[in-house]
């Protein structure tokens, strides 16, 4: 696994961040947010991408695609691949993106006003268009097998994993990177979410990413990247790689209901939890945690919460929630794999990441959020959503290989 993100540049450093309850959220740096009304957002920082890749390129490429790389690369060197023998023709790339190369797409824009089109980058369609970002990856690896991003709004890390598993599953495929980079963090990104009401106004960073609580009024937008290196089971023993995690249950659907509003019955998403359960041929009382998609919205997490309550029933109270967009802020199509690197920790330490901020209960929210403070439980099984504009639901459910 490898990841970028606002609480860490790598896993250890994330995870650290995240069980300390690190918020990760701060005044926007990037560009003079001064006369926005959303001033803060969940930047990546103090990144030194020079440490992974030719200064040459760095200049050249969208900070969407540095950041997959970035985060391909501690996941590369972490599966112990390069010493490995393994068949090229049957390694694929599914890492993808909400938004791609929307920096790229502004400054370009900007400049082909302002100077004519004809001044546009050579680098500008390349640095735009989401699949290149699985294209840099399979090129530097030499994964020939697919390269496919599949781009369902913030679903989209969540679908992009969950679509490598079943190719490796029904055996098309020995290996697969897959996961989601995002770099939004601009003027028309964030004035776009800002503009449809969708973030939080207020620029409070304590007070702005509070997922269950009933202050909450908007997600605060975020940049980074999640990348998963996934194999064949017995592909992996054969090599002896080092298993962190098993994937066992995948589901998604479609609300069909709004193209921004989630459908307050829930039933998109409890539908879509209890396919991946069925998938995963586990029972509603095997789930120890569950990394909801949590944004910190009104309608979102309470409807949210009535999922978990219709599928979990009685054990709902029994699981362990941590909403780490708390700390880390929402990086759209990117987040979900950041996530699930999360539940993946979260079990190898038995340790369930907190909701930081936490302050005010709303009685539609009344489960056990994890609030402000880490805790201690082992987890045999959890579970991660991702919810997506269109009304994507995405569910995965892993399994912790330490306790069979």
């Amino acid at each position: 696994m490898g990841t970028v993100n606002a609480v860490g540049n790598n896993q250890v450093e994330s995870w650290n961040s995240l069980i300390q309850g690190k918020n990760g959220i701060g005044p926007i740096t990037l560009f003079d947010a001064s006369a926005m009304k959303v001033q803060i957002a969940g930047e990546v920082k103090n990144l030194q991408p020079e440490l992974f890749l030719d200064p040459r390129e760095i200049r050249k490429l969208d900070r969407s695609i540095l950041f997959a790389l970035i985060a391909a690369e501690e996941a590369y060197q972490q599966s112990r691949l390069a010493t490995a023998d393994f068949d090229h023709d049957r390694f694929g790339v599914f890492v993808t993106s909400g938004v791609g190369g929307i920096t790229t797409i502004y400054e370009e824009s900007k400049k082909a006003i302002e100077k004519g089109g004809d001044r546009v980058s050579p680098h500008f369609v390349t640095n735009a268009i989401i699949n290149l970002i699985g294209g840099h990856i399979a090129i530097k690896y030499q994964a020939k097998g697919p390269v496919l991003p599949v781009v369902t709004a913030c679903s989209s890390g969540t679908n992009a994993i969950g679509e490598a598993y079943r190719y490796i599953k029904d055996g098309y495929l020995d290996l697969a990177f897959t996961g989601g980079a995002e770099a939004p963090l601009n003027e028309i990104g964030i004035g776009g979410f800002s503009s449809m009401r969708a973030l939080n106004t207020t620029n409070d960073i304590h007070a702005a990413s509070i997922p269950f609580d009933k202050r909450r009024s908007g997600f605060v937008m975020a940049e980074g990247a999640g990348v998963l290196l996934l194999e064949e089971y017995e592909h992996a023993v054969k090599r002896h790689a080092p298993i962190l995690a098993e994937i066992i249950g995948y589901a998604a659907n479609s609300d069909a209901y709004h193209i921004t509003a989630p459908d307050e019955t829930a039933t998109g998403v409890t539908k879509c939890i209890l396919q991946a359960l069925k998938d995963a041929d586990l029972t509603i009382d095997q789930i120890d945690y569950i990394n909801p998609h949590g944004t910190s919205t009104v309608y979102n997490d309470r409807m949210e919460t009535l999922a978990l309550k219709n599928v979990f029933k009685e054990h709902a109270r029994h699981i362990s929630i941590g909403a780490t967009k708390s700390m880390t802020g929402h990086a759209l199509g990117a987040i979900g794999a950041i996530e699930a690197i999360i539940c993946v920790q979260a079990m190898q330490h038995s340790i369930i990441p907190p909701t930081i901020n936490y302050q005010e209960k709303d009685e539609d929210c009344d489960l056990d959020y994890t609030p402000n403070v880490a805790k201690q439980r082992v987890i045999r099984y959890c579970l991660s959503n991702s919810l997506g504009f269109g009304g994507h639901n995405a569910t995965l459910v892993f399994k912790n290989p330490n306790l069979e």
